[in-house]
């Protein structure tokens, strides 16, 4: 029999180490301990917990010569992958040319190393190198990082810099175009829903500029089009509203960049900041469009076009008291950059 004295600060490590500690193994080590501490029998102690009597004697002489630390401590036997010594290999083909599914990686990975190995334990090996199944997004082929880089460090950030100190105000502006029509979305329910489709294409403009700051929007409506009178509309009224400097972050649609509206933005000493062409990561308006798609037009069914522009109408009209928090979270100046490993793979 191994005779132990156990102080009281042992006593509440291991209980500590019981109750707490994620691994299973060591809280039963735990237990075992605290069940000895109490002079509970050995052959009790291994009644109660399962381990025979040799398993217990280890740990009690693991116990005794290092004390918590040795008890804490995970030995166990991990063979280490067939694939180990070709890994630079496997890494630089994931680089190059992602597989589209694990049997897909077990067969190339196969020719290129001579190791053959199960979907599972690929799959295994894959996520010991940090790979994992991500959904592939879209980009526009145009798009050039660089220059999305240089503007938003050299362009964006300043600007931005000032209106959260107060200096500037910063407007991102934007149309949206809500179509009349189906939006479908996906809906927690007991059976598949079928919502009624709308015939017919009249459409909902909202021209937009929401403030980089404070989140308030200014918009300019209509379902007809929007042109450049609608753009020097909306520069009135920001200008009306503002008594510091402006600038406007927006894209390059031609109602936007021609003459009227360039010479307007003259007269009110309000500076147009042109996004590099296939920018929309770096409007935040853009989110605010999808936060309206999500709340008032996915699943659902509007009877006639009045309802449907009401709706839209009213959401960004009460969004700074209805759904702040959202907003907060959303419309943060965080921006998605891109870089060359991410779109080189499809070009």
């Amino acid at each position: 029999m191994i005779k132990i004295d156990f102080n009281d600060s042992d006593i509440e490590a291991l209980q500590a180490l019981h109750q707490t500690h994620p691994h299973p193994v060591i809280r039963r080590r735990a237990h075992i301990l605290l069940l000895k501490s109490a002079s509970i029998p050995h052959a009790t102690i291994a009644q109660i917990t399962g381990y025979c009597e040799n398993t217990m004697r280890h740990y009690l002489s693991v116990y005794l010569a290092e004390g918590i630390t040795g008890l804490e401590k995970i030995n166990f036997y991990q063979p280490e992958p067939k694939l180990k010594p070709f890994e630079s290999i496997v890494r630089e083909y994931i680089e190059t040319t992602p597989p589209t599914h694990i049997a897909k990686a077990c067969a190339d990975i196969e020719k290129l190393t001579g190791i053959s190995i199960k979907q599972t334990q690929m799959r295994a090996y894959l996520k010991s190198l940090d790979v994992s199944c991500r959904k592939v997004s879209g980009i526009p082929a145009k798009v050039d990082p660089e220059a999305q880089k240089e503007f938003h460090d050299k362009e964006l950030q300043p600007r931005l810099s000032e209106a959260k100190a107060g200096k500037r105000d910063v407007y991102f502006v934007d149309a949206a175009h809500f179509v009349l029509g189906a939006f479908f979305g996906y809906l927690w329910s007991f059976i598949r829903v079928f919502v009624r489709t709308p015939s017919g294409r009249q459409r909902f403009n909202v021209l937009g500029a929401l403030h980089a700051v404070s989140k308030e929007l200014i918009t300019i409506t209509n379902d007809t089009y929007i042109t450049s009178l609608q753009v020097c509309e909306l520069l009135r009224e920001i200008a009306k509203n503002s008594v510091k400097p402006v600038t406007l972050v927006l894209d390059n649609a031609r109602y936007q960049r021609c003459k009227l509206v360039m010479a307007l933005a003259a007269e009110l000493n309000i500076e147009l900041l042109f996004l590099p062409p296939y920018s929309p990561t770096l409007n935040v308006i853009e989110r605010l469009w999808k936060l309206v798609k999500k709340e008032c037009l996915y699943s659902r069914y509007y009877e006639n076009f009045i309802l449907f522009k009401n709706s839209i109408s009213g959401f960004l009209s009460h969004m700074n008291k209805t759904h702040q928090e959202k907003l907060n979270s959303l419309l943060t100046l965080n921006f998605q950059l891109f870089t060359e490993e991410q779109i080189k793979i499809a070009a």
